[in-house]
């Protein structure tokens, strides 16, 4: 199973970054630009928690 996203707020900007099995950054994304994706597109999956990213989230 993929690693969970982890929120980062890095004082300019906050971003959802995955790491990799030894703690390094392995995917970055812009919490705004992440959002707005979501907005825009229709999953056709359904995403655990902490995977968002990877398609719709049931209520």
């Amino acid at each position: 199973m993929p690693s969970q996203r982890e929120l980062i707020d890095t004082g300019t900007d906050k971003r959802y970054v995955r790491r990799d099995e030894k703690g390094r950054f392995k995917e970055s994304d812009d919490v705004g630009r992440s959002l707005a994706a979501d907005r825009r597109q229709t999953a056709k999956t359904a995403a655990k928690k902490g995977q968002g990213d990877r398609g719709d989230r049931k209520n």
